[in-house]
Formats: C-alpha cells, sequence, structure tokens
C-alpha cells in the first residue's frame, strides 16, 4: 500500500500507525506512532506541497504548473498551511547561552537581564 491509497482510505481523518517495520532489515517496531503531518494531507495537497518545494518556492512557476492564478495558489498555501503546526527550529536561548554571550560581549548586562527574565 502506498501514501496515495492510504490517504484515500483515511479520507482525512486521523490515524495512527502501530507497526513500522525497516526494509531489509527484518526489524520492526511497534508502538503508537503519529504519522508526520505531511502525510496526512490529502494527497492532491501532498502534490501541490512537492510541487512548490521542486519549484522552490516561485509562485509565478507554480501559476504556470497547475494552470491558475496568483490568488488560487496563494489561497491554497494558505489553506494547507492551516493544517500543519508551526515548528520552531530555534531553541529558547538557556541560561548558560545567554551568560556565555554576556561573557562574549555580544549582549549588555541589561538585555543579558531582561533575557533571563523573561525565560
Amino acid at each position: 500500500m502506498d501514501w496515495q491509497e492510504l490517504t484515500d482510505l483515511t479520507q482525512g481523518r486521523p490515524f495512527v500507525v502501530e507497526r513500522v517495520r525497516l526494509v531489509g532489515s527484518g526489524v520492526a517496531v511497534e508502538g503508537q506512532f503519529e504519522p508526520p503531518q505531511l502525510a496526512q494531507l490529502g494527497v492532491d495537497d501532498q502534490v501541490f506541497v512537492a510541487a512548490f518545494v521542486r519549484s522552490h518556492g516561485s509562485i509565478k512557476e507554480m501559476e504556470r504548473i497547475f494552470g491558475v492564478s496568483y490568488p488560487t495558489i496563494k489561497s491554497r498555501l494558505k489553506r494547507i498551511a492551516e493544517h500543519l503546526d508551526f515548528v520552531d527550529i530555534a531553541p529558547a536561548a538557556t541560561g548558560a547561552d545567554v551568560v556565555d554571550r554576556l561573557r562574549r560581549g555580544e549582549i549588555s548586562v541589561q538585555e543579558a537581564l531582561a533575557e533571563l527574565e523573561s525565560s
């Protein structure tokens, strides 16, 4: 079964993967795993996101590929984005990070205190 069949079968309803088998190694892991957010999108939206990434985010190229207007592309991107959680890839600075930056002279004492108080 491929992702398209699975997506058609689930029809956008939430699902959980309970077994993962690594191809070629015979290793299998059982438990409850939530599939990645992109895998939970409908097939059409998965294709759209893949095309967007392959076109390096060029809306002009997306217009050409799909034969639709700029507002249509923007609207669809907005709709898809509403289904995806924001992933914060920059973790909050620790107290040690703030102190290190202070020692290197990158921030003032007042800035360091403000950062420490806000965290």
